[in-house]
C-alpha cells in the first residue's frame, strides 16, 4: 500500500497532541514536586535509610526521563485513536498518573510512610494495567513504560525500607 505525506493540518495536529501529553505528564510532575519539596530537605532528611538509596541527586534525573517516556508513550496511543477507542488505555494512565502524585503528597506532603506504602503498591498495579493496555495499542507506547514499572517497583522496596527503619 502507497503511503501519502500527512497534511500540514495533521502534522499540526500530532505535535500540538505531543506538547498536550507533555504538559499532562509535566504538570503532574510539577503538582507532586510541591508536595516532595515541603518534605525532602527537612524530613526526609532526617529519616534512615536502606544501604540501595540513591543519592538525591539522582531523582530529578530519572523523574524527568521518566515522565517524558510516559508523555510520549500516551501520545502514541493517543495517534491510535479515535477517542471511543482509546479512552480505556488514556484512562488507565490519567489513573495512574494521579496515583504518582497522591504518593508525593502522602510521603513527603503528609509524612505518612505507612499510607504511602499502600498506595505505591497500588500504583504499581495501574502501571502495569496501563502498560499492558499500552501494548495492544503501541509496542512502542508498552515499551516506553517498563522503565516508569521498574523504577516504581524499586522505589517499593525504598519505601519499605524507610517505613521500616523508622
Amino acid at each position: 500500500m502507497r503511503r501519502y505525506p500527512e497534511s500540514a493540518s495533521a502534522l499540526r495536529t500530532r505535535a500540538l497532541g505531543l506538547v498536550g501529553w507533555l504538559a499532562v505528564c509535566f504538570g503532574a510532575a510539577a503538582l507532586g514536586s510541591l508536595a516532595t519539596a515541603q518534605g525532602v530537605d527537612t524530613w526526609y532528611a532526617t529519616l534512615r535509610r536502606p544501604a540501595w538509596t540513591p543519592p538525591n541527586w539522582v531523582f530529578g534525573p530519572v523523574w524527568t526521563a521518566l515522565y517524558l517516556m510516559m508523555a510520549v508513550a500516551a501520545w502514541r496511543v493517543w495517534l491510535t485513536g479515535p477517542w471511543r477507542r482509546t479512552a480505556w488505555p488514556l484512562g488507565l494512565f490519567a489513573v495512574q498518573l494521579a496515583l504518582n502524585v497522591v504518593w508525593s503528597v502522602l510521603f513527603f506532603g503528609l509524612r505518612m510512610p505507612g499510607a504511602a506504602l499502600v498506595e505505591i503498591v497500588v500504583l504499581w498495579i495501574a502501571i502495569l494495567a496501563t502498560t499492558v493496555a499500552f501494548f495492544r495499542y503501541s509496542r512502542l507506547a508498552g515499551t516506553l513504560l517498563i522503565p516508569y514499572l521498574a523504577w516504581v517497583g524499586y522505589a517499593i522496596s525504598l519505601n519499605f525500607g524507610l517505613w521500616r527503619l523508622n
